[in-house]
């Protein structure tokens, strides 16, 4: 991969810093486990509608898992992380014990008691004391405890493009957009010349603020100051009337304003859709889930303005359930070793997992950030190199970049309630034409300052 492993560092160390003051309840440590117990352990498994092929290679990793551990019996549930339904998945218990969480989510769980700890678990693993310290802290409450642990996807978002629909519109693939003037000119040029979708936006179940936020610091705005909403700032605002132009003067974001997560991946995979913004490993899911063809894929930098313009990082994290016993939680966290987090720490791990994705043709490779040190970060690479089958040779213009840019964490506080806010004003900018910018965004301000205070 071409870019400075050291400037990754840098930027993952220096970027990722929470500022919530959330007040967690502490945890009584469970009695001690049972070694030679039998233990029955649900866990999160794929996302729905994933191909046979990845399904196989999940079915195996369990299978070699169990062999580890024959005391240990896997049951993986398909499952999609989603800020509408999960918080209701977690309190009627559907959730499996092992379940993962963006690391917005890591801190009002575990002030709400609804999330393990899991610190005395996690000790028991020989890297325990190594992971990048400001990745460690999103799932650590306020008594220094681990609850949630870094577990994958730690990325910054980028812009994905469909290298084929920049060909067939007399585009060159090769030489991506880097400014949103770039970005507009090229979404026009694909919609006129290929009747499908320039650009494309997310607009609901939290997804259309998220990304919003995305544009928002890539202008160098931000939505939150302390306790203070500030979703009235001006980058906002021109994010919004980029779409709004986009839309309504070019008409170069096709027909479909309603898209999630899964359905824009699904429409960007099937080639109705030149470009999007995501985080970086969205790659894998397109593979597992979508069908790409990798030669139509392309990665690059979102377009940065501004003096305090920034990429927006997050990831995912893995956490237990309160409800798990003590023999539970000591096999969720071989579970979470073996399935997350020993292949970067360990050089046959690393192999034999890579191996199992090639075999069932899945990605390796997908660039993320790390969540270990540098040093660890760069032999890991090392040990998958000769089994990489990403096409790396089309996302340089993001791998080499990214780790120069300044990484923003998502807003702190009431995370997903801030994003929710904003849903509908994306959704109003792009299907009403005398939509006012300015309204929406004071309406929406309001209410995300409410649920600011209450989260407060």
């Amino acid at each position: 991969m071409k870019y400075s492993r050291t400037r990754m560092a840098l930027a993952i160390a220096g970027a990722l810093a929470l500022t919530s003051t959330l007040v967690a309840c502490g945890s009584d440590e469970d009695t001690k486990a049972d070694s030679n117990a039998k233990v029955t352990l649900n866990v999160v498994g794929l996302l729905p509608g994933a191909k046979p092929e990845a399904q196989q290679a999940l079915a195996a990793e369990v299978a070699d898992f169990q062999k580890e551990n024959p005391n240990i019996t896997v049951v993986t549930k398909d499952y999609e992380w989603k800020a509408t339904t999960f918080a209701a998945d977690l309190a009627g218990g559907t959730l499996p014990v092992v379940f993962e969480i963006p690391f917005t989510d890591a801190k009002t769980l575990i002030a709400n008691g609804q999330i393990a700890d899991m610190q005395s678990n996690l000790d028991t693993l020989s890297y325990a004391k190594n992971f990048n310290p400001n990745v460690l802290q999103y799932g650590q409450g306020p008594d220094g405890h681990t609850y949630a642990i870094p577990a994958k996807s730690v990325y910054a978002v980028g812009l994905h493009y469909n290298r084929d629909l920049f060909t067939k519109a007399g585009l060159d693939p090769a030489k991506p957009p880097t400014t949103w003037d770039e970005v507009r000119t090229a979404a026009k040029a694909i919609a006129e010349k290929t009747q499908q979708a320039g650009f494309a936006q997310m607009a609901k179940d939290g997804t259309g603020g998220w990304q919003l936020t995305v544009d928002t610091y890539a202008r160098g705005g931000r939505l939150e100051d302390g306790k203070k909403a500030t979703l009235t700032n001006d980058a906002t605002k021109a994010s919004l009337q980029f779409l709004k132009d986009l839309r309504w003067t070019d008409n170069s974001m096709g027909a479909n304003f309603d898209y999630d997560w899964t359905g824009i991946n699904q429409a960007f995979a099937a080639g109705k859709i030149g470009m999007y913004t995501s985080g970086q490993d969205v790659y894998t899911s397109l593979v597992q889930t979508n069908n790409i063809d990798p030669k139509t894929y392309g990665l690059t930098m979102i377009p940065l303005t501004g003096s305090d313009a920034g990429v927006l990082g997050g990831g995912t994290m893995a956490g237990v359930s309160t409800k798990a016993s003590a023999n539970e939680k000591a096999a969720a966290i071989k579970w979470i070793d073996y399935h997350y987090l020993r292949k970067y720490t360990n050089q046959d791990a690393a192999k034999k997992n890579a191996e199992i994705q090639i075999a069932s043709k899945q990605p390796v490779g997908t660039p993320e950030l790390p969540i270990f040190s540098q040093q660890q970060y760069e032999t890991y690479q090392g040990w998958i190199k000769p089994l990489v089958n990403v096409p790396l040779d089309q996302m340089t213009t993001f791998t080499g970049k990214v780790f120069q840019a300044k990484v923003v964490n998502e807003p702190a506080i009431a995370t997903q309630d801030v994003y929710k806010s904003l849903d509908s004003v994306v959704q109003a900018v792009l299907t009403d034409k005398n939509a006012n910018i300015d309204q929406l965004l004071t309406d929406a301000n309001t209410k995300a300052q409410r649920a600011i205070d209450s989260a407060g």
